[in-house]
C-alpha cells in the first residue's frame, strides 16, 4: 500500500510484554494528521484486535485528526446474529472500536452487509468481485464452458451476480448435507417447553413442523462443465470439497472456488491437496503464506491496488462512488 501510494510508512513499535500484554509505541507526531492504520488479522485474532484498539488509543491521545482503520477481513463477522443465549459480538467489537478513537473504517466484503449499521462512524465495505472476475476470464482457459456455482441456497443471490456479469449458467448444490447459519437454533425455543407447565386457553400456538431436508440435489447442468463455486469466506474447507466431490459425480471436469477471505484454519491446506478441486482462488485480505506452501492448489490475487485508492480517496476527500461502479448489492 505505501509503495503504491508513495507514502512512508509510520514509526511505531508493537510488542507485546513477558506477562502477554501487548504495548504499543508512536514513534513520531501524529498531532492534526489523518492516520491510517492498516491491520491484517493473522491467526491470533484476539491479539490483533488488541493491538489494533490500543494503537488506536493512543493516535486519539496523541491528538491525531482522523484515525481511520483498514481492516481488509473485519474479525468475527460471523458472529453478527443472536445464537441461544450468546451475543452479537460484531456490534460489541464496532462499540470498542468507536471508544477506542476510530472514526473511519476501510473493510472488504463483510459477512453480512448489514454489519455496517454497527458502526456509529462510517464505513466503506469495498468489493472484491472485480478483482475474482478479472482472474476468471484471463487465468481460466475456456471459462466460456464455465458454471457459477452456490454450495448452498444461502450464496445463490452472490452466485447469481458473478454469473450475470459473466454471462455463464447457474448451479446451486442443494439437501440434507449442507448446515447453514440459518439451520442453527437461534435461542427462540429456549428455555425449554415444560410438559405440565400451565398454558393460558387463549395461548395455544399451532404446533411447528420440524424441518427436513431433501436428498443432496444440484440444482443446474454442471456434467461436462467448468465449475467454480463462489463465497466469500473459506475456512472450514469441509462443504467445500464435500461440495467438490457432489459436482464430480454430476459430471464437472473441473472445480475452482473463489473466495475473497482465505482464512483456510487447521489442515484446511491438507484437505484441498487431496480434494477433487483443482484451484482454490483467494485475496490477499488474509496472509496465507504458509498455507500456499502446503498447498500449491492455493492461488492469490492482489487487492492492494482498490485498498491504496481508496486510502488515496479518503485523504483528499474525494467521492469513493467510483470504487462501487458496476457492483451490485448481492456481491
Amino acid at each position: 500500500l505505501c509503495r503504491r501510494l508513495g507514502a512512508e510508512l509510520g514509526k511505531s513499535v508493537v510488542y507485546q510484554e513477558t506477562n502477554g500484554e501487548t504495548r504499543v509505541e508512536i514513534k513520531e507526531s501524529v498531532r492534526g494528521q489523518d492516520i491510517f492504520i492498516i491491520q491484517t488479522i493473522p491467526r491470533d485474532v484476539n491479539t490483533a484486535v488488541m493491538e489494533l484498539l490500543i494503537m488506536a488509543y493512543a493516535l486519539k491521545t496523541s491528538c491525531a485528526r482522523n484515525i481511520i482503520g483498514v481492516i481488509p477481513y473485519f474479525p468475527y463477522s460471523k458472529q453478527s446474529k443472536m445464537r441461544k443465549r450468546g451475543s452479537i459480538v460484531c456490534k460489541l467489537l464496532a462499540s470498542m472500536l468507536a471508544k477506542a478513537g476510530l472514526t473511519h473504517i476501510i473493510t472488504m466484503d463483510l459477512h453480512q452487509k448489514e454489519i455496517q449499521g454497527f458502526f456509529s462512524f462510517p464505513v466503506d465495505n469495498l468489493r472484491a468481485s472485480p478483482f475474482l472476475l478479472q482472474y476468471i476470464q484471463e487465468e481460466i482457459p475456456d471459462y466460456r464452458n464455465a458454471v457459477i456455482v452456490a454450495k448452498s441456497p444461502d450464496a445463490a443471490k452472490r452466485a447469481q451476480s458473478y454469473a450475470e456479469r459473466l454471462r455463464l449458467g447457474l448451479a446451486v448444490i442443494h439437501g440434507e448435507a449442507q448446515c447453514t447459519e440459518q439451520d442453527m437454533d437461534d435461542g427462540r425455543h429456549s428455555p425449554p417447553m415444560v410438559k405440565n407447565a400451565t398454558v393460558h386457553p387463549g395461548l395455544e400456538l399451532p404446533l411447528m413442523m420440524a424441518k427436513e431436508k431433501p436428498p443432496i440435489t444440484v440444482v443446474g447442468d454442471v456434467g461436462g462443465r467448468i465449475a467454480i463455486i463462489v463465497d466469500d469466506i473459506i475456512d472450514d474447507v469441509e462443504s467445500f470439497v464435500a461440495a467438490a466431490e457432489i459436482l464430480k459425480e454430476r459430471g464437472a471436469y473441473k472445480i475452482f472456488v473463489m473466495a475473497t477471505h482465505g482464512l483456510l484454519s487447521a489442515d484446511a491446506p491438507r484437505l484441498i491437496e487431496e480434494s477433487s478441486i483443482d484451484e482454490v482462488v483467494v485475496t490477499n485480505t488474509v496472509p496465507h503464506e504458509v498455507q500456499k506452501l502446503q498447498c500449491p492448489k492455493i492461488k492469490t490475487v492482489d487487492i492492494s491496488l482498490i485498498l491504496s485508492e481508496a486510502i488515496r480517496r479518503i485523504h483528499n476527500g474525494e467521492s469513493m462512488a467510483y470504487l462501487f461502479r458496476n457492483i451490485t448489492v448481492d456481491d
